[in-house]
């Protein structure tokens, strides 16, 4: 029997031949990562078993993201944790604001991550990794503690799902439909700690940014991990970049999957998650009368060159909505330059919304355009729980970086076809 490449991934880490679902193994692990949430415990733990150094200095990682630049007292001396210890211990790839972003979106584009890898992290959405071909996927603190001493991890190795896409994609729908779409389908424990394996020509044709969207929100349909086989487009990314070796993998054609399930792109429509699970989609075109108060695009999901150029192609020469706050945040320094070169920041001031540094920000409630009681924003962020972006009577819609736009100018959620686009 073949395996999947999520299965040769943690064999060969393993040092086994073959692995199967529900095995334990103890696997080495290529790269470690933590924010400014999540490093201090790990940075705790770590002290308390009695660790006299990391595994390796250029394989561990500290991201001060979540509230940074440091919004208050309690959130300043979290960040300085993070400093200290990698003062301490010599970390190569400690980013610091003015020269970081987002974690998921900083790690792919610094090469940093890499297919083939096992990469962990402390935080869910590790698993975004998985679009470079990797298995990726979060841990807790204490765990990755373990692993910054060791550089080492257990499994216990996950069943594959296999989602086959075929088909051309509608006009402005995105990867971020199309996970949104697959979530709605099979709910948000449909996967649960299963890999979720991207597949089909859809896929095979989908730039970077796309899959990196796509397995971000694994974790919101419960996955281990999401993955999609690298190809040439990954190498085309990767290729430049990458600071060590890689290997591509790719399932066996004989490989088992506890099931499959197969969609045709040109019927997902352009999708939006409504109020309180990132499951409870609708067609854009069925909430129309929803208002929004608040527009957000960035985050480790959405918050990538691409996501801001489609969105200051939508509201380009258009204002937002005087009832609308926008908030636009580029995911990391140089996506920030770049669309700075070339004039889409400008393009989101002259149209009245605010553009921010790279920080998670708004995602998590942290700052940057926090919900107050009775406001509902529209964001291309990858959750929107009860509270999770403020008041706990709030409200977060999910969508695409072009329908955020669109909603900004028009005040309810929108299609860009509204604005004859």
């Amino acid at each position: 029997m073949g395996m999947t490449i999520t299965e040769k991934i943690l064999a060969g880490h393993a040092g086994k031949e073959h692995v199967a679902p529900g095995e334990l193994i103890n696997a080495k692990v290529d790269f470690l990562l933590a924010n400014d949430i999540t490093a201090p415990i790990a940075i705790t733990e770590f002290k308390k078993i009695g660790a006299k150094d990391v595994f390796d200095r250029s394989r561990v990682t500290f991201v001060p993201d979540h509230f940074a630049p440091q919004k208050d007292i309690q959130s300043a001396e979290q960040c300085k944790l993070l400093r200290e210890f990698s003062r301490q211990y010599g970390l190569e790839h400690y980013f610091e604001i003015g020269r970081m972003g987002v974690e998921h979106a900083l790690l792919p584009e610094q090469g940093l991550v890499l297919p083939g890898d096992v990469v962990i992290g402390a935080d869910s959405h590790t698993c975004t990794y998985g679009g470079l071909g990797a298995f990726s996927t979060g841990v807790g603190s204490t765990d990755l503690a373990a692993a910054m001493a060791t550089g080492e991890c257990w499994f216990r190795v996950p069943e594959s799902m296999k989602f086959v896409y075929t088909g051309k994609f509608s006009k402005w729908v995105t990867g971020k439909d199309l996970i949104l779409h697959t979530i709605g389908d099979i709910g948000v424990d449909g996967a649960l700690y299963r890999a979720m394996e991207f597949t089909g020509e859809a896929m095979e044709n989908l730039p970077m940014h796309a899959r990196l969207t796509i397995c971000n929100m694994a974790i919101e349909a419960g996955g281990k991990n999401g993955i999609i086989a690298p190809d040439d487009i990954t190498e085309g990314y990767v290729k430049g970049r990458a600071r060590r070796d890689y290997k591509f993998f790719a399932s066996d054609p004989d490989a088992s999957y506890v099931e499959v399930r197969d969609y045709d792109v040109s019927k997902i429509p352009i999708t939006v998650a409504c109020p309180h699970l990132p499951s409870n989609t609708r067609a854009v075109e069925e909430l129309s009368d929803i208002r929004k108060d608040q527009s957000v695009v960035g985050s480790c999901t959405n918050g990538r060159y691409e996501d801001i150029l489609e969105a200051a192609n939508v509201i380009r020469g258009r204002k937002v909505h005087p009832d609308v706050r926008m908030v636009v945040i580029p995911a990391t320094q140089d996506i920030y330059r770049k669309t700075m070169r070339e004039g889409l920041l400008d393009v989101f001031v002259e149209a009245g919304a605010v553009v921010s540094t790279p920080t998670c920000g708004p995602c998590l409630g942290g700052h940057m355009g926090v919900l107050a009681k009775g406001e509902r924003a529209i964001a291309t962020t990858n959750r929107n729980f009860v509270g999770r972006m403020g008041h706990l009577e709030s409200e977060v819609y999910l969508s695409n970086p072009a329908v955020a736009a669109a909603s900004a100018v028009l005040g309810h959620i929108a299609s860009p076809e509204e604005l004859g686009l």
